[in-house]
């Protein structure tokens, strides 16, 4: 029984002596590549990002690439990797900077689509915070709804029955909104329809073919969402002004 107890605790100290060494040697490699970008060596930073991205994604991961990629002059996978960081932490503040620059170099000039005012302010609130924070956020709620009930049901002052009641109330408002936000933007990280042409330029076709009719030309740096998926060599997309057109797959990347 000894001996079983003494092989679990040194595999368990195995696991755990592992576990640091691999973050350590994420750390360092991390270390070297903000030293590579600092020092200009933007190709070596590059590389190293990526191998780190490859283990897990990371906001600042993501825009530290963006930066390498913006100062090598590869102006369309800068803008794939901010939307990236975007898309991890939505309130990601210096991402948004480093993109508007970004996508003030290119060529198409993206027009956005108005939205009724209330539907902006609640994607706005919504951006300003990670899927994290939210979902945090929900479980503090959830965790006052509780104690709120208990007041209510089980206080036998009029006061505290009350402010258990309205505290309720409010509660499970915050709780539904901050879950409903921490579902729509885990559905976003989940289910990616939004992609970034990478190619200088790109015709987009009536068909998925080279003999398809052409229909409009796009550059490097536009977003564009993926309307048909079901292709391996070709990707229906779409754009502003409900512009639709087939597109090598090649010539885009999915954020």
């Amino acid at each position: 029984m000894r001996t079983l107890n003494m092989k679990k605790w040194i595999i368990v100290g195995c696991a755990v002596l592992t576990m640091n060494s691999v973050t350590a040697q994420d750390s360092n490699m991390k270390v070297e590549a903000d030293s590579a970008y600092l020092n200009g060596n933007y190709s070596t930073a590059i590389e190293l990002y990526e191998n780190l991205l490859q283990k897990g994604e990371s906001d600042e991961l993501y825009y530290n690439l963006g930066n390498a990629y913006y100062k090598s002059d590869e102006l369309a996978k800068a803008i794939l990797n901010y939307e990236r960081a975007l898309l991890v932490n939505p309130g990601f503040s210096d991402a948004k900077a480093n993109l508007k620059i970004a996508r003030a170099k290119t060529i198409d000039k993206e027009l956005e689509q108005p939205e009724i005012f209330f539907i902006a302010w609640i994607k706005q609130a919504m951006h300003g915070f990670s899927l994290n924070v939210w979902a945090t956020c929900g479980i503090i709620a959830f965790l006052i709804l509780i104690v709120a009930l208990g007041l209510f049901f089980f206080s036998k002052a009029m006061f505290w029955k009350k402010t258990g009641f309205f505290a309720g109330l409010i509660s499970l408002i915050m709780t539904l909104i901050f879950n409903l936000f921490a579902a729509s933007l885990k559905s976003n990280l989940t289910h990616r329809d939004k992609a970034i042409v990478l190619t200088p330029s790109i015709t987009v076709r009536s068909t998925p073919s080279e003999n398809g009719t052409s229909l409009f030309i796009l550059h490097e740096g536009h977003k564009v969402v993926i309307k048909d998926n079901s292709m391996r060599d070709w990707k229906e997309i779409s754009i502003e002004n409900d512009k639709v057109g087939w597109v090598p797959a090649e010539s885009i990347e999915v954020i």
